[in-house]
């Protein structure tokens, strides 16, 4: 069951790079655009999908749970890789996305500690 956990983790991750690759060039920027952030997605719906129709045990959610928790510093060990220079040099529309999203993310804190 475990190997269930870390095979779904693994789907997610590659196919968030996958689309984030894809969707990089689509923006006209020379990196992968949100990759790491489609894979978190898909880890969640597929996550919570799986307990809600009961393909996905407690030991695989618990299993998943431990490496959501440790997708965090995953995440900022991978985004620490990419190629943040070509993302930069490709033209503004990187820096303006980074922009948006944190003033965003800073914008919905107070609605979401509400739920």
């Amino acid at each position: 069951m475990i190997i269930k956990g870390v095979f779904i983790l693994a789907f997610c991750y590659l196919s968030g790079l996958y689309i984030g690759d894809i969707l990089g060039p689509l923006l006209g920027v020379k990196a992968n655009v949100g990759g790491v952030g489609f894979a978190m997605l898909f880890l969640i719906l597929i996550t919570n999908h799986g307990i809600k129709h009961g393909w996905l045990d407690n030991k695989s959610a618990s299993g998943i749970d431990f490496w959501a928790a440790m997708y965090i510093p995953i995440v900022v060990a991978m985004t620490a890789s990419q190629d943040v220079v070509a993302a930069v040099t490709s033209g503004p529309l990187a820096i303006l996305g980074g922009i948006i999203g944190v003033l965003a993310g800073f914008a919905l804190i107070p609605a979401l500690s509400k739920l």
